[in-house]
């Protein structure tokens, strides 16, 4: 399996678009969000990915197929670090799941960028919280820290890897 994150172009946004709605689609299960009078979810973001400092966003391919996406940003909430990094959006789509697709791209995202990182999630979304929890013990040999709580908007785990 050939498994590759490549930068999302801003020509390639229209694609971002339609993969962050099936994204959306997915999260609706713990956010209790509904589509617009248009059809779609939204995402307020979009634009920043090209328009501002500190947001990187990457294609997900596998076999050369287009499989998800992994957003890095550098705003975060509990570290200021001026090298921080958080994971902004992470989507994987069904048919690539429980592969190690995810534990990979997740891995090769951290490399890419070095620094403090904050991987957080929604505390109703048990099996991410699982998810990264199991990557960020195994890229980290167990060295990182947990950050918010169950009663939080955010529940998750910071670590660095200057």
């Amino acid at each position: 399996m050939d498994i590759k994150i490549e930068p999302i172009l801003e020509e390639q946004k229209s694609v971002f678009v339609q993969l962050m709605e099936l994204c959306n689609y997915d999260f609706s299960e713990y956010e209790d969000s509904d589509i617009n009078e248009y059809g779609y979810y939204g995402y307020s973001h979009i634009d920043d990915y090209w328009n501002e400092n500190g947001r990187f966003p990457y294609f997900i391919r596998v076999n050369g197929k287009l499989a998800g996406f992994a957003l890095v940003s550098s705003h975060c909430r509990y570290t200021s670090s001026s090298n921080a990094h958080n994971i902004a959006e992470f989507f994987v789509m069904l048919k690539y799941r429980r592969k190690g697709i995810g534990r990979y791209v997740a891995k090769k995202v951290f490399d890419k960028h070095k620094g403090q990182w904050e991987v957080l999630q929604i505390p109703s979304n048990v099996r991410a919280q699982k998810f990264w929890k199991s990557v960020i013990l195994e890229y980290t040999n167990g060295v990182y820290n947990e950050c918010g709580s169950i009663d939080e908007e955010w529940i998750g785990f910071l670590f660095n890897n200057s």
